[in-house]
């Protein structure tokens, strides 16, 4: 299939859209230009129109992404943290943000959580229950310490 070419203008249209429509960071926009086969000095261009214009916010990005991931899909810090670090956001500017996450709601949903599993477990013994819920809250991101803190 032949791949539409585009002017500057809309392709600096289309990324501007893209960010509109979804706080993004510099990695996603930097993905998106690829599909336009720009040149470097038109990219840098870009970039630093979306970034002049607060179209493109790290800081922005990363609070509302570590807000969704916490209170829509309930993951924890660990596993927040992982994925923003694939997305290349900076541990300073992660650390910081967490301050998004409230203190007691986080430990209400890691307790939330850890009934709603526990009480699932049919049929195994207790310490085994036990067990199978702390991995599973791991894998949704939860951290061993804070998770046996609440439980001590």
């Amino acid at each position: 299939m032949e791949k539409k070419s585009f002017t500057f203008n809309e392709i600096k249209l289309k990324l501007m859209n893209y960010c509109v429509y979804q706080d993004r960071c510099h990695a996603e926009v930097e993905q998106k230009m690829k599909e336009f086969l720009l040149i470097d000095e038109a990219k840098e261009e870009i970039m630093l129109y979306l970034l002049k214009e607060n179209y493109l916010n790290e800081e922005r990005f990363t609070r509302s992404y570590i807000r969704g991931k916490f209170y829509i899909k309930h993951w924890g810090k660990t596993k927040i943290k992982i994925n923003l670090k694939q997305k290349q956001i900076s541990e300073k500017l992660i650390n910081k943000c967490f301050d998004e996450i409230d203190e007691s709601d986080y430990e209400k949903t890691i307790k939330k959580i850890y009934e709603d599993y526990y009480s699932k477990q049919k049929g195994l013994k207790e310490y085994q229950k036990k067990s199978k819920t702390i991995k599973y809250l791991m894998g949704r991101g939860f951290e061993y310490e804070k998770i046996n803190d609440i439980f001590e």
